[in-house]
């Protein structure tokens, strides 16, 4: 009930700027199942605000969610690993925490196997400091370089800490006090070998991009999957339709199809798994560098 009356009610809301869509989707949800109601979605009335429906508690948890996904994605781009493949853990430092209802919807979206929240990451990350010339030179023009040596000299999680807590950082200078905000900085994450991050001064996501034979492996299977599906789809196949699946010349994609077979076969609706053979459609695949030819035949 909860989904047909989010569908019904965001149709209302947005018949005046798409009418037609709007309309099949009012005659196919509603008035298919009742007749009573107004004849077109152009008569009913425009949705009111219903404030009970409003939880405050959700929206804010959805919100972390939001900003930590796209923070995770940000991080996967940055390294080139495929949506496909699997990753361990992802890190995340943030002024919350979600409970674990919340963890598994960020782990489905990034196809991340654990999802920590954590109160310090440094051991993965740190920061690097450069003076922002454009406010800092009319300030300390003559210090610009001595200021650059010695923001080089930082331990950079210890000074991100001071600058988000203090606001602040203060340097002696040449026997000066030099004061500076972030608007002086310009700041950059550091990752150390075999992480990556992302960070926006208030919350800092870090993946561990170290890929374990396990993880590897399923993210061919996951590869396969796919592959097998878009060749179901040329092959003008329907959903419901079992098939048989046929690879050939190579053998390490033979070895994992075997060792995952299960999960394949279920995935794809086929009943067996030929090697060394074709039959039916096939298509030649570059899979992470390795190229199979695979198969695919109706029952």
């Amino acid at each position: 009930m909860t989904l047909y009356t989010s569908l019904v009610t965001i149709a209302k809301a947005a018949a005046p700027m798409i009418p037609f869509m709007t309309e099949q989707i009012y005659q196919n949800l509603v008035r298919s199942v009742d007749k009573s109601a107004p004849e077109s979605i152009h008569l009913c009335d425009f949705p009111a605000v219903n404030k009970a429906f409003i939880d405050e508690e959700l929206e804010k948890n959805m919100d972390g969610v939001l900003k930590t996904v796209v923070m995770g994605r940000a991080c996967r781009n940055a390294c080139s690993i495929k949506n496909r493949q699997p990753i361990g853990k992802m890190l995340v430092k943030a002024p919350f925490e979600l409970s674990e209802f919340y963890k598994e919807i960020i782990e489905d979206e990034l196809n991340v196997k654990s999802v920590e929240f954590k109160d310090d990451v440094s051991d993965f990350t740190s920061y690097s400091f450069k003076p922002q010339l454009k406010t800092l030179g009319p300030k300390y023009g003559k210090l610009i370089g001595a200021i650059k040596q010695a923001l080089a000299g930082l331990d950079g999680s210890d000074a991100m800490s001071k600058l988000n807590s203090e606001g602040e950082l203060k340097l002696e200078i040449n026997g000066e006090e030099v004061t500076l905000v972030k608007e002086d900085l310009l700041i950059e994450s550091v990752e150390k070998d075999g992480f990556v991050s992302e960070n926006d001064n208030q919350m800092t996501v870090v993946l561990d991009t170290n890929l374990t034979p396990e993880l590897i492996e399923e993210g061919f299977v996951r590869e396969l999957i796919s592959k097998i599906q878009t060749m179901r789809k040329e092959a003008g196949f329907e959903v419901m339709d079992k098939i048989i699946v046929y690879a050939k010349d190579n053998d390490k994609l033979k070895g994992i199809m075997e060792g995952n077979k299960a999960d394949i076969i279920r995935d794809v609706m086929a009943d067996d798994i030929r090697y060394d053979t074709l039959d039916g459609y096939e298509k030649e695949w570059d899979i992470n560098g390795e190229k199979v030819i695979l198969a695919v035949k109706k029952i």
